[in-house]
């Protein structure tokens, strides 16, 4: 199955996308069919091969979902923007060290008899 998506170009702190043709199990700046337009997202700038993408779309490519809400900003298709979710990277939880303090007053120490004689002798004297 084909898809139209980007793929990220241009240097750190400065992207640049490419709209791409590609099949869609190819990473994305891996090998592409056809190249459909490129977007700036800083200037905002948009440049596209509406021809090219109208009949893709035809053929029966599929459109990512913020290829296809640009591609409803700036005409090429008509209906509606979809919903995008940004997803979150997932941070490991590190489990903290518990302090030795807390370790004892959890666990006494098995012999609990042997700290009370000591108390007693103590008393006598």
């Amino acid at each position: 199955m084909l898809t139209i998506r980007f793929a990220r170009v241009g240097r750190k702190n400065r992207a640049q996308f490419r709209i791409v043709l590609q099949q869609h199990t190819a990473a994305p700046t891996g090998r592409h069919v056809a190249v459909l337009g490129s977007y700036d997202p800083h200037q905002k700038v948009a440049v596209l091969k509406a021809d090219k993408i109208k009949e893709w779309i035809a053929k029966g490519a599929q459109v990512s979902d913020s290829v296809y809400n640009l591609f409803v900003k700036e005409g090429v298709v008509d209906g509606k923007k979809r919903a995008v979710k940004m997803v979150k990277a997932v941070v490991p939880v590190v489990a903290e060290a518990v302090p030795e303090a807390k370790a004892e007053e959890v666990n006494p120490p098995a012999g609990g008899e042997e700290a009370a004689p000591a108390a007693e002798e103590t008393k006598a004297e």
